[in-house]
């Protein structure tokens, strides 16, 4: 990029690039206060990056000169800045209270997602309350939610991280491989009079969900049922009406799903169906209350203040300044041990391109690598390249302050393990420190030097530190709109359509191509590697 903004964030970046974090301490005693901000239940530190007043203000002049505060206006309001696709963008819509108004083509769409929400209510009550039975009278004691991408992750992983809400009397299985394995594995276990199944996809025609869909109706009708029958178990979320009502599943029982809604930011929606039968309709309410916190705040909050955007320009100058090619999310929280995974689509799927909006092809990166994994097994395994590594790798640590069991010591030595971490990764330790602690010990001095050189650790290594006041159905709805609103913020500043995936949808094309070939329906023209690889499998599977 060439213009003064992006400029003078190059210009803080070659100022600060020397510094170390730990002299950025010493000479300011405040420098943790001035560096935290807190909102919507969470506090945001993000002392522990190398940053000074100076180069953050220049980072805020970016996302404003960038127009992050107009296209986040113009998103809530419904306008087309889905460009590529031309569509507007609204999965804030979804969590929108009863009564407002975004109007899509002149229709008011709230109306329509309070309407949807009304009838899964509706729905997740009969089943709960065993009014809504299978086909030979029996109550429902399992749900098979079949999806993939956004309509598999973020219900699976939002019903992972509120296990202690979770539903007694009813479990949730989900299933997205279209790896026979796994389909066959769960129904396994299940009863088919007691089952019911949830199949979400918008077109009806996604190849993994559809065979995963057709599979378990196979099963389902093994098992004794009738066609007919199949309308009383399967349910499914689509706007392919007529798809759903010719595979057996009754009108009623078809959830809508909207043009205006990307897969990645579904689970707002009939999506999130497996997530209410899970853990109740108001819990699965209470999530959507608490992105609808978060979305407030993105909207009203200054930039210097606003935790979508803090932690969006971080981003951006490390991506793009200091070159770093990853990003870590480290939830110090076996319930968010998903949580990763999620941010992993949000953020890959989203920002992971190379054309401007003025269709110009882009030689910057627009998005990190997205990994991570739950503290504290990560510090026993890839910590140690974060430590001691050539590649730095910034992280975000996320803790919930309160947790959902009694076990106070087990939290504490939980969070003296983060944020022991995130002082090890910023400090480090030098080689005099660590030669000075060698010889206090009687090690001879000319292992410790060479010892020194091996334990010696740089520091400088930045993170983000999130404390969440606790793991509630409202919090996880808001941490997971915060990463939504920071993908957002990036995919602003690097001027790209953070809401199109035509990467994914050449990969479907092609998967049917190659399909038709393995089942001698087609003889498509495939490279030479790809159809020796179809020879192989065909040899052995036919």
């Amino acid at each position: 990029m060439s213009n003064q903004a992006w400029q003078n964030v190059e210009q803080e970046y070659n100022r600060m690039k020397p510094s170390h974090m730990r002299d950025l301490f010493a000479a300011d005693q405040n420098r943790a206060a001035t560096f935290t901000t807190k909102a919507c239940g969470f506090t945001l530190d993000y002392s522990k990056n190398r940053i000074d007043q100076q180069s953050l203000n220049a980072l805020l002049s970016l996302a404003r000169d960038s127009g992050v505060e107009s296209k986040r206006d113009a998103m809530f309001a419904g306008e087309v800045i889905n460009l590529s696709e031309q569509r507007a963008v609204l999965h804030t819509a979804l969590r929108r209270a009863k009564g407002d108004s975004v109007l899509v083509d002149g229709e008011n769409v709230v109306d329509e997602v309070h309407a949807t929400l009304a009838k899964i209510k509706q729905f997740v009550a009969e089943v709960h309350n065993g009014t809504r039975q299978g086909y030979t009278g029996k109550t429902f004691t399992d749900v098979v939610a079949i999806g993939i991408g956004g309509s598999f992750l973020g219900p699976k992983i939002v019903t992972e991280a509120l296990k202690p809400y979770q539903q007694k009397a009813i479990k949730v299985h989900f299933v997205a491989n279209v790896d026979g394995h796994h389909i066959t594995d769960v129904l396994a276990k299940l009863n088919a009079e007691t089952t019911l199944i949830v199949m979400s996809s918008k077109s009806f025609t996604t190849q993994e969900t559809l065979q995963n869909t057709l599979t378990t109706r196979e099963w389902f009708l093994a098992s004794g049922a009738k066609f007919t029958d199949i309308a009383k178990h399967f349910m499914c979320v689509s706007s392919n009406i007529a798809k759903a009502t010719e595979f057996g599943i009754a009108e009623e029982n078809i959830f809508p799903m909207w043009d205006w809604v990307g897969g990645r930011y579904s689970l707002w929606s009939a999506i999130g169906l497996p997530i209410a039968l899970a853990v109740g309709y108001d819990n699965f309410s209470a999530v959507l209350d608490g992105a609808r916190d978060m979305d407030d705040h993105f909207q009203n909050t200054p930039l210097a203040e606003n935790l979508p955007v803090i932690l969006g320009v971080l981003g951006v100058w490390y991506s793009n300044f200091f070159g770093c090619q990853s990003h870590v999310l480290l939830p110090y929280s076996h319930y968010l041990r998903g949580f990763p995974a999620y941010v992993q689509q949000l953020d890959m799927e989203s920002n992971g391109k190379r054309t401007s909006h003025e269709d110009e092809e882009i030689e910057y990166s627009t998005g990190p690598i997205i990994w991570g994994g739950e503290g504290t097994n990560g510090q026993h395994a890839f910590h140690q390249l974060m430590h001691q590594g050539n590649t730095v790798v910034p992280a975000d640590f996320i803790l919930p302050v309160k947790p959902a069991h009694d076990e106070i010591e087990h939290h504490q030595m939980l969070a003296s393990n983060c944020f022991a971490q995130t002082q090890a990764l910023m400090q480090g330790e030098t080689r005099e420190e660590i030669k000075a602690a060698l010889l206090a010990k009687g090690v001879d001095a000319d292992e410790a030097e060479k010892l020194a050189k091996h334990k010696f650790m740089p520091g400088n290594r930045p993170s983000n530190t999130l404390l969440m006041d606790e793991l509630s159905p409202k919090q996880l709805g808001s941490l997971i709109a915060l990463y939504e609103h920071k993908v957002f913020v990036q995919g602003v500043i690097w001027n790209i359509n953070s809401f199109d995936q035509w990467g994914v949808e050449l990969g479907k094309v092609l998967g049917n191509r190659v399909l038709d070939a393995l089942q001698d329906k087609a003889q498509p023209e495939l490279d030479s590697s790809t159809q020796q690889l179809v020879d192989m499998f065909r040899a052995v599977i036919k």
